[in-house]
């Protein structure tokens, strides 16, 4: 379709001449996913009107128990510090943001009593939201939620003091209470994703009384980062960080006839295997998160008959990362700091060559099959985000010709050097039986290039943890090479691009919890990403985010190995409703069992 046509059929939207469902349709004929139909819209300020609700209860409590395992257990119960998706989920069983996001990319009302649009006054022009909050809702502890509550959270998440992962979000916004249940959120210049703030994974709203002795400085002694005090379909009962989280229904909970569990009991640790069997053959457990588990497996185990698999498809990403920074030697008193840089990776030939190394067909059709789809973009949905313009190559004879073009010779040990510096890199990932699979795989192909891996695995609950003190997280990265998954929990990449920026880099002064682990920098990337913040264009908005894609993977510190669908097992009574774009415990409070 031109883009004389689409813009024709937005304005069609606008005026009530065509349903957005019957525009939504039309996008999705053409190519587009649904949620891209509907972002599409939302950046030119059409919003849902009278946005539907699907997640209906059916009772509150004679559930019983729901039994969930979590293979990597989270390690703390505070929202704003949930580096990874561990954290991010445990914590939504408790807390709430103002909406979240549904499968189709719809904004669903949490916290909020509207979503905000142009109809309802929500929007009154390009840098203002006014949300309107949801009455009668009370903390865990029965204390009253209001705007004092979503004015404190901004503050306390936007100030670089407290070391949050949402801080970039937060910390220029302006909020204001209009009443006790209403709250103008004021951007500080023109911004088309309004919804960044408040929403999804990003937006869990603190409770004022509970979080204000502890704001700043004072932030990682709250005894609530591990006793949280939500207003979530569940309340706290016992937490064990890495192993175990109790919760029992929230009978005050403020979505009629939720939740249908009596408790809740998250099992953390183990492996991914373990887990899958746990729900696909034993029926331990009701519901199993990230079963990263080979395909051919996890098809053996579905056919027991006790539990079903669905793979959510978002725009996840598992890749390697090669260091910018030297892990080894300190800087400044600090090791990967900033302004080094690695002995290697800094000559591009080298990185070339690793890319070249890294068999992504293999592991697709080898290892995760429907799991993992083989890529060499980072951002590959929604499709109209996607960029045409990059391509991965397989070849080992190759990169032995690119090393050996930028001098990098083999010596007798067969390891390529330069000068005193030998291609020797620590290459380090969490522990999963298919991830070890793939680093051996790598390590195969790099050995016959002329470079040494030392692969190195790490338990998950260490890795993917958020202690400061730990040289082994995934945050810290003190290694050459790292390999995990990074998630896309919104329909829009505003946030999912962000890591990427140069003011998100982790590092000591921030406790590491910022989110550009691999420390990478660069000018254009920073001023295309502040101009998609700002831009209304839908078209011109797209291209922006497709250049930053191919800047960082054009650069070659980050190697795109493949998409990864979410796949989630669970038994075959369970009804779980589950969002590509949000968390898997997002509409926990809807879950039932068919009796």
């Amino acid at each position: 379709m031109l883009e004389r046509e689409l813009r024709q059929k937005i304005e069609e939207v606008r005026s009530g001449a065509l349903p957005r469902r019957s525009f939504i349709q039309q996008m999705v004929g053409l190519g587009l996913t649904a949620p891209m139909a509907s972002m599409l819209l939302m950046h030119e300020g059409i919003a849902q009107t009278t946005p539907t609700i699907p997640y209906k209860g059916t009772k509150r409590g004679g559930g019983g128990v729901l039994k969930l395992i979590w293979w990597q257990g989270a390690v703390h119960l505070n929202p704003h510090f949930a580096g990874g998706t561990k954290e991010q989920d445990a914590t939504r069983i408790f807390y709430e943001p103002l909406a979240s996001w549904d499968t189709e990319g719809n904004l669903i009302p949490a916290l909020a009593a509207e979503i905000p649009s142009k109809a309802n006054g929500g929007l009154p022009d390009s840098r203002t939201v006014i949300w309107k909050l949801k009455r009668g809702v009370t903390w865990h502890d029965g204390k009253p939620f209001t705007a004092d509550d979503v004015l404190f959270t901004a503050a306390y998440a936007g100030d670089p003091a407290s070391s949050t992962v949402t801080v970039a979000t937060y910390k220029d916004l302006k909020l204001e209470k209009i009443d006790s249940h209403t709250v103008r959120v004021t951007y500080p210049k023109p911004t088309p994703y309004w919804a960044e703030a408040l929403t999804g994974s990003f937006g869990m709203i603190l409770p004022k009384h509970v979080f204000e002795p502890f704001i700043g400085a004072k932030s990682r002694e709250n005894p609530a980062n591990v006793k949280p005090v939500g207003t979530g379909p569940y309340k706290f009962a016992d937490f064990k960080p890495g192993d175990m989280i109790r919760a029992d229904a929230n009978l005050n909970y403020h979505v009629p006839n939720q939740p249908f569990f009596d408790a809740l009991e998250l099992k953390g640790g183990g492996d991914a295997l373990s887990a899958a069997r746990a729900v696909l053959q034993t029926g331990e457990f009701d519901f199993a998160w990230n079963l990263a588990v080979e395909d051919e497996i996890l098809k053996r185990m579905e056919a027991a008959g006790k539990g079903k698999l669905a793979f959510l498809v978002g725009s996840d990403i598992e890749f390697i990362s090669l260091n910018v920074t030297d892990p080894w030697n300190e800087v400044e008193g600090e090791r990967g700091h900033k302004n080094s840089k690695h002995p290697a990776f800094s000559d591009k030939a080298v990185r070339e060559a690793m890319a070249m190394l890294v068999d992504r067909k293999s592991v697709q059709d080898f290892i995760y099959g429907r799991g993992g789809i083989a890529t060499s973009n980072f951002l590959n949905n929604p499709p109209r985000f996607r960029s045409p313009n990059t391509k991965y190559e397989f070849n080992i004879d190759k990169a032995n010709q690119v090393l050996e073009a930028a001098g990098w010779k083999k010596g007798a040990d067969g390891i390529r050097a330069k000068g005193n510096v030998k291609l020797k890199f620590v290459f380090q990932t969490s522990v999963s039986q298919p991830r070890q699979k793939c680093q051996a795989i790598i390590k195969d192909a790099c050995t016959k290039a002329g470079i040494d891996l030392e692969l190195k695995s790490v338990t998950a609950a260490v890795y993917f943890g958020s202690d400061a003190a730990n040289p082994d997280t995934y945050q810290k990265f003190w290694a050459d090479i790292q390999m995990y998954t990074t998630t896309m929990t919104q329909p829009d990449p505003q946030i999912f691009m962000e890591q990427f920026t140069s003011d998100q880099i982790a590092q000591k002064a921030n406790k590491w919890a910022s989110r550009n682990l691999v420390r990478w920098s660069n000018k254009e990337y920073d001023a295309t990403f502040k101009a998609a913040q700002e831009e209304f264009d839908g078209v011109k908005r797209a291209a922006m985010f497709i250049k930053m894609n191919d800047l960082v993977v054009s650069d070659m510190h980050i190697i795109p190995l493949f998409s990864r669908p979410r796949p989630r097992g669970s038994s075959l009574k369970l009804n779980a409703p589950l969002s590509a774009w949000d968390n898997d415990t997002c509409f926990l409070g809807a879950w039932s069992r068919d009796a």
